[in-house]
């Protein structure tokens, strides 16, 4: 059964989410679920040897949770399109804070075009583009 749409406005703020802090065991699990079992991950010595100030997790386990995050917003049935830019590495310990605005509507189509983002404080870890088919309030 497919959900109804959301109803955005131009310009709004979305709901934000917070998640974390950010745990060796969230990022081994990720690690598992995806198989990416590069060292920057779990060893902290390679991580700092590497130039990084610890372990960090995977640019994909923020993606994911932007995605989650933005699908539980509009149903995921209605996400039509999602890009990101990888911005700064996420270090366990963090916290981060995802959160977007409506940029823009396409009444003609009900296609809202959203802007996100995942900060840890003021530092962007992570961007975000996102195309959700939507109800048009009249």
């Amino acid at each position: 059964m497919t959900r109804t749409p959301v109803t955005l406005l131009p310009g709004a703020q979305l709901e934000s989410r917070r998640i974390g802090p950010i745990t060796q065991t969230d990022i081994v699990r990720f690690a598992g679920a995806g198989g990416d079992f590069n060292p920057l991950h779990h060893d902290p010595d390679y991580a700092i040897r590497a130039g990084l100030p610890g372990v960090i997790s995977m640019g994909q386990m923020q993606a994911g949770m932007l995605a989650a995050w933005v699908s539980d917003l509009v149903h995921i049935e209605h996400l039509i399109s999602y890009s990101v830019r990888f911005a700064s590495p996420l270090r366990i310990g963090e916290t981060i804070d995802l959160a977007g605005q409506v940029d823009s509507i396409d009444a003609a189509t009900a296609i809202a075009t959203l802007s996100l983002h995942a900060k840890s404080g003021e530092r962007v870890v992570i961007t975000g583009v996102a195309q959700v088919r939507i109800t048009v309030s009249h």
